[in-house]
């Protein structure tokens, strides 16, 4: 991206950041507060042509990102591609979001099945200001005891104050966050609440209404209207395409508006580009760099670069997009 463009970004950014700033609380609000329905992108990592991560490219990310309207970022998590970065690497991605997030709120993901890189992570992302912690549990172990499960968390826990949100994400980690576990750790005053991608809609239900003073943020967008129903707010992958479609959605529900038709536009976009593989890394960083104007970036294996047949429909599916605006 070029400078100008890059300055102009940022200074948006900024702008929105001074006008948003005020009454924003941490990643551990008070029940009511209007920051438990904030929308937060979980960002994409760019890498450049030789998989290095860019941290040019995520300032510009980061910068986007404010720009269309999101209220925060989760750093480094499933979208993130956490697992393909090194501890060295993790502490310079999330350095480089707290240190430029322009006025974002910013959620680092430390987490690892190894506990002491965990809390090596937990206290770096601490100790430079992150709004809040999302930890995976140890995965790979396949469907790991309670008990287990909630020795590692507590010993992170004791080491950090930390807002934490436990990652129930159980396709993928093996680990489902379950009530008997948020239960073993609500003790602790930093338990901020769980990020819930399962995108099962009475799972989501049973985590809000056991624990209503928990933020219990959907990660999936067939949850918003539970979320909104409880006061809860969102992770969505979808932001990373679809910013300003998803932050449209929550801009209505709270002027309290009728937000039904920004849900719908988004879930149809949503729906019809699922064909090209946009929620995949490759396709998601493609459409991402073509709408802010800027370079393609890149993923490590084992995912793909897009497809020159997924260039030519994500392109003209965007521009479909801008016609409907």
């Amino acid at each position: 991206m070029d400078a100008t463009r890059r300055e102009a970004l940022v200074g948006a950014a900024a702008v929105a950041a001074m006008a948003g700033t005020a009454g924003r609380a941490l990643a551990a609000p008070n029940l009511g507060s209007p920051v438990k329905t904030l929308f937060w992108t979980a960002s994409v990592t760019p890498c450049d042509k030789n998989l290095k991560f860019d941290p040019g490219a995520f300032r510009d990310i980061l910068a986007w990102f404010k720009h269309c309207g999101a209220d925060g970022v989760v750093v480094l998590g499933t979208s993130g591609e956490f697992p393909s970065f090194s501890v060295a690497e993790r502490r310079q991605i999330a350095e480089t979001a707290l240190k430029d997030k322009n006025g974002l709120n910013v959620i680092i993901g430390p987490g690892t099945s190894n506990i002491a890189e965990t809390i090596e992570l937990a206290k770096h992302a601490e100790d430079h200001g992150a709004d809040g912690l999302l930890v995976i549990p140890p995965f790979y172990y396949n469907d790991p005891a309670t008990e287990g499960l909630t020795r590692y968390y507590s010993m992170l826990f004791d080491k950090v104050r930390v807002p934490i949100n436990l990652y129930h994400i159980p396709g993928t980690s093996e680990a489902p966050i379950s009530l008997e576990l948020i239960k073993s750790l609500s003790s602790y005053p930093n338990l901020a609440g769980i990020k819930d991608s399962s995108g099962k809609v009475d799972g989501y239900k049973a985590f809000v209404e056991a624990f209503p003073d928990l933020n219990m943020r959907t990660g999936t967008n067939n949850n918003l209207e539970q979320a909104f129903d409880h006061g809860m707010g969102a992770i969505l992958a979808d932001g990373n395409v679809f910013t300003k479609l998803c932050a449209d959605v929550f801009t209505a529900w709270r002027a309290k508006q009728d937000y039904k038709p920004a849900l719908e536009k988004l879930r149809t976009v949503q729906r019809d580009m699922r064909g090209m593989g946009i929620n995949s890394y490759g396709p998601m960083k493609y459409a991402l760099s073509l709408q802010m104007g800027g370079p393609q970036t890149y993923q490590r294996p084992p995912h793909l670069d897009v497809t020159p047949e997924q260039k030519a429909a994500i392109k003209s599916a965007l521009d479909k997009i801008k016609d409907m605006a």
